[in-house]
Parts: structure tokens; sequence; C-alpha cells
């Protein structure tokens, strides 16, 4: 075969392998792909469009190893090449921008000369203006001067004509219908303060006049008063009078005249519930006055109460004379009138008043009013005044009183102490020693409980024959028993530290505490680490004839009582 033969046949392509066709067929899928996602369907120079086949490039880099190099160096100088193609683009937008600004500055030179020649005029007109109102007021001034020194008398007076005439403004003060009009004004104001001076008005002299009859007429007050009391003072003696005789007739004038006129005289006037002795019959000049006061307190009483002046009847009735307002009458009407929003209560009022000036009489508060008080101050949540009147007043105490303060404060958890205390005194005031141990019991002060039962020998000695009112073996376990651990387990450590013979003393003179009773308190020594005194316990015990120990399953009953 010749060579032209040879020439004549088509030149085979390369034959390509299958991981090259995988290769390529993947980068045209990319190539694909990605150019609709970013939406560069067409050609051009978009960036995105750049973008996609940059990376392809550098995909077939990665694989044509053997290309590598030369590839690598082809790419480089493309991408510089489009760099400075961006870079001019970017510069020709800046100085495409530039050139605008500089072809538009001729425009606004000539907007803002036009501006300046515009407000140059506006300027001459404001100063042309300006100079035509300065001279109107320099001719005003002029022609006010002028009328100054021909028309106006001055005078001594500081009054100074050239001030703005009141309710007038500068326009209307120079206009002259308007001061015409003002004018007409002040005239019509000064023809009715004339009639008001005839009518609205007296002189001075007539009320020196007036002062005068005022002081007359008082003092003829003041005598009607005084007679009127006295007259009332007399009416009272005769209704007593009347009424002791109207008795006698309907008597059948069976008891002697005499015996009559005694038991006039010794008639009671009674106010609310205090008795006071009035003798009527005799005209004694100072027992008048006394009584006319006390009438005078009850009326004035009333009439506060009527008026609504709770906090001044409430001292009025503390200081009145004899007590005749400290009485439950009268708290009952405090009572009656409740409560006032936005104020205190009127009861309230009422105790601290009297309270207050208890140290005034001779004789304290009744029990039934100090009971009533203290129910009045804790309703209000006032143990600051409770507390007060307890420690610091003259006040009558009761057991029901320290009852009611001792509820009070197993109600009131935080304020439990200080009413424990406070009804621990009201119960060492009534000799209630039972309940003021409990108290201090309550309290923990154990020591002091102690001192109080070896103080009253009646808690723990039989007193005129009669056994002891409070057994100490039993306290110990009603303790123990009722959930009181602590106070028991300090009632213990006191008796342990007065020794055996303390312990026997006790033992032996207690007749409400039984032998096996006294073996369980000395189990509970035992439990608690007192084994000095478990010991001592057990060996008394032992040593009484008969004495035998008790099994613990034996069943004991607590005295829950001991202390009420």
């Amino acid at each position: 075969m010749s060579f032209q033969e040879v020439n004549k046949h088509a030149v085979l392509p390369p034959i390509i392998s299958r991981s090259d066709k995988e290769f390529l067929e993947s980068m045209q899928r990319y190539i694909t792909t990605e150019t609709e996602r970013v939406g560069c369907n067409e050609e051009g120079p978009a960036d995105e469009y750049y973008t996609i086949y940059r990376n392809v490039f550098d995909k077939v880099i990665d694989y044509v190893s053997a290309y590598k190099s030369i590839l690598t160096s082809i790419k480089k100088e493309y991408d510089a090449f489009i760099e400075t193609i961006k870079k001019g683009r970017r510069t020709a937008y800046y100085l495409h921008g530039k050139l605008k600004v500089l072809a538009a500055e001729p425009t606004a030179l000539v907007y803002h000369q036009r501006r300046a020649f515009q407000l140059e005029a506006k300027v001459r007109v404001i100063e042309n203006n300006s100079t035509v109102i300065q001279l109107q007021i320099d001719e005003m001034k002029q022609l006010r001067a002028e009328y100054d020194k021909k028309e106006v008398k001055l005078c001594s007076s500081t009054r100074q004509l050239w001030r703005p005439i009141p309710g007038m403004t500068l326009q209307e003060s120079v206009n002259l219908d308007a001061l015409n009009k003002y004018k007409r004004h002040l005239e019509d104001k000064y023809v009715k303060r004339k009639q008001a001076m005839s009518t609205e008005y007296v002189p001075a002299q007539k009320k020196a006049d007036l002062d005068e009859e005022m002081v007359v007429l008082l003092k003829r007050r003041d005598i009607a008063e005084s007679l009127n009391k006295d007259l009332q003072f007399r009416h009272q003696r005769l209704q007593v009078i009347s009424h002791t005789l109207t008795a006698w007739m309907k008597d059948n004038l069976r008891i002697p005249f005499e015996d009559i006129m005694e038991k006039i005289q010794k008639t009671n006037a009674i106010f609310g519930d205090e008795i006071i002795v009035d003798e009527l019959f005799e005209d004694d000049p100072s027992k008048t006055k006394e009584a006319i006061i006390m009438l005078y307190y009850i009326e004035k009483f009333n009439e506060l109460i009527s008026l609504g002046e709770y906090e001044k009847a409430a001292c009025f009735a503390a200081n009145s004379p004899r007590r005749i307002l400290q009485n439950i009458g009268t708290m009952n009407k405090f009572k009656a009138i409740g409560k006032i929003r936005g104020k205190p209560l009127p009861l309230l009022l009422f105790f601290e008043a009297i309270f207050s000036t208890s140290h005034a009489f001779k004789r304290p508060i009744n029990a039934d009013l100090t009971l009533e008080g203290i129910k009045c101050g804790l309703s209000e949540k006032r143990l600051d005044l409770v507390t007060h009147w307890v420690t610091q007043e003259k006040l009558t105490f009761s057991e029901k009183a320290g009852d009611i303060i001792f509820a009070y404060g197993e109600q009131n958890t935080y304020q439990k102490p200080s009413c424990l205390a406070l009804a621990q005194l009201i119960y060492n005031e009534c000799g209630l020693h039972k309940k003021a141990l409990l108290c201090l019991c309550k309290q923990g002060r154990i020591h002091e409980a102690m001192e109080h039962i070896q103080q009253f020998k009646d808690f723990t000695s039989e007193r005129n024959g009669k056994p002891p009112l409070l057994s100490f073996g039993l306290a110990v376990l009603h303790l123990f028993s009722v959930d009181m651990k602590k106070v028991g387990i300090k009632l213990l450590q006191e008796i342990s530290k007065g020794g055996k013979d303390v312990v026997e003393h006790l033992l032996m003179t207690d007749s409400f505490c039984s032998l096996e009773k006294w073996q369980e308190i000395a189990d509970i020594c035992l439990q608690n680490g007192f084994e000095n005194l478990f010991n001592d316990i057990m060996f008394i015990l032992r040593s009484q004839a008969g004495v035998s120990e008790i099994s613990e399953d034996d069943s004991i009953n607590l005295m829950e009582h001991v202390f009420w």
C-alpha cells in the first residue's frame, strides 16, 4: 500500500477511557446544574458564570496530573487577565459617575446664584419695612411726648403714666374708640362701687358697736345658763322628794315622817353603772357644783358622740370626774359605732384613753373593762398596746384575761413568746400558779419554773392537810407525752444537779405519782443519757419494801390535764 493510499483514510479519534468519560460527563452535569441554579442560562460575563467555569477548570487540573503545571500557569494568566478587566470596569464606572457630577456643577451653581439673588431681595424688603416701622414708632413717641407736655398734669404720687393700661393691648391703648369704650367701662364700675359702699359696707365704728353688743349678750347667756343649771338641779331634787313622798302616800303613811326625811337625804343619783352619793336635800354649794360638772360631762359626751368626734369623746370619758363615764354602758356606745373606713376604731380609742389615765385614780380599772380592752386590742392586732397596758397601766386582771392572751399566742406563732410572758404575768397576779408554771415551761424557762415551784410550796408539799397541786413525776411524764421532750429534758437536768437527796425528797413526797410511774421516769432518764439520775431513782425504788420492777409491757395512763 502506497503513502497516498494511507492518507486517503480518515484519522480515527483517540480512544477515551471509561474513567475519563465519566469525569467529563460529571463536569458537564455540574456546569448544567450550577448555571440553572444561579440563573445564568445565557452566555455572558456574569460573575457567577465565570465562577462556575473556574471551579470546573480547577477540577480538570486536579484530574489531569500530567498537565497540571502547564494548565495551572494557563489558569493563572487567565485569572490575571480577567481581574484586570474587572478593575478596568470598576474604574470606568467611577469615572463615569465623576463625569456626571462635573457635568452637573454648572447647573447647581446657577441654582445657588439664583437663590442668593432672591434672598438678597427679601432682605432688602425686610430692611425697608423695618425702617418704615421704626419711623412710625419714632413719630408716635414724639407725638406722645408732645401730648404729655401739653395735656397731662404731673402729680406727686408714684404713679407712672407710661405703663400699659391694664386689660388693654398696646394697639388698643393708642386707639381712640377703644379708649373711650374702656373709659365708659371704668365709669360704670365706679358707679357700682359707690352704690356698694352705701349698701354692702358699714363703717368701722359699727363693728365696734356690734362687739360691745355681743359682749353684753354673752354675759346674759352665761347668767341664763347658770340659772338653768340651778333650776335643773332643783328640779332633780324635787323629783326625788316627789317620788319618795308619793311612795309614802301609797304606803298609807305607815312610815314615820322623820324616816322619810332620812331616806330622802340618802337618795342616790345614778349615772351609768357608777353610783354616786349625792345628798340632794342639802344646799351644799360644793356638792351642787360637783353635780353640775357631772351633768355637763354627760351632756358634752353625748354631744361629741352625736357629732362624730369620737377621739374627743373618748378623752372626755377618760377625764370624767369620779369615772362616771368609764363603764360598760359607755363602752357599748363606742362598740355600737363599729369601724369607720380610714379612721381608728372608736372602741380602741376609748380603751386607749381610759387606760392611759388609770394612774390618775386611786382604784384601778375594773376587771370587766380590762377584759374588754384586751379583747379589743387583740382583735385589732395591737399586741404592742396590750403589752403596754398589762405592764404599765393600773388594771384589774382576771383569769379570763390571761386565757385570752394565751389563746392569742397559740394562734399567732410569731407573737407566742410575748403572749406567754403577758399571760404568765396575769396568772401570777391572779394567784393562778399552775397556769403561770405552764407558761414558763412553754417558754423554755425551766430554771425559773423550778424557782417558782420552790417559792410556792403548795406545788410540791401539803397545804392545810391537802395534797400538793402539782406532781413532779406526772409533770415530767406529761411533757414527754405531749411532744415537749426538750422541756422535759431541761427539767431533768435541773433535778440531776440537786443530787440523790433531792431525788429522794421528790419521790417520797409525791403522792400522785405511783412507783410504777417513777420506774417509767427512770427509763426515760436512761434513754436520754441521765444514767446517774436513773441509778438514783432505781436505788430509791429498790430500797422501798415490796417494790419490784415493772415490765415495759405494762400500760401507763398519763395525766394530760395536770396543768389545767
